[in-house]
């Protein structure tokens, strides 16, 4: 984990604060794709379900290891929190059309996900401030 930068005491516990939450979302999302690579039944049964093959399955565990490294590389949080925000509307929006269970554990990644990227924001506005400089 990076130094703690110098920031006034309110700036440097919302720092800690992110950094414990992106290390938790990060371990909650790493077991969930260990879990879809490894093939457990609840995994395989839930894909097969939703109805797009045991692909998808795979597809998805990767999606969520390329959003749990990047919660845990400085420059890519937020996009990370944005990443696997987008992977949890998906989630949610499985488990009401397709899986006919619950959305809770999906909407809390979500939630949580979203919190990350508030936190963060400062690393969102500064890639629409890069991409709009290289536009002109």
């Amino acid at each position: 984990m990076p130094s703690i930068p110098d920031y006034p005491a309110s700036g440097r516990t919302t720092h800690i604060i992110a950094w414990i939450l992106q290390v938790l979302l990060a371990l909650a999302f790493f077991a969930a794709a260990a879990a879809k690579l490894a093939g457990a039944p609840m995994m395989v049964e839930n894909f097969a379900q939703i109805g797009l093959g045991q692909v998808f399955r795979y597809i998805t565990a990767g999606v969520e290891i390329i959003g749990a490294v990047a919660l845990l590389l400085p420059r890519l949080t937020a996009l990370g929190g944005l990443w696997l925000s987008a992977t949890m509307l998906g989630a949610t929006i499985a488990h009401l059309t397709r899986l006919h269970t619950s959305p809770a554990p999906a909407l809390v990644l979500l939630f949580l996900c979203l919190v990350v990227v508030a936190l963060r924001r400062e690393q969102i506005q500064a890639l629409i401030r890069s991409l709009r400089s290289r536009v002109r």
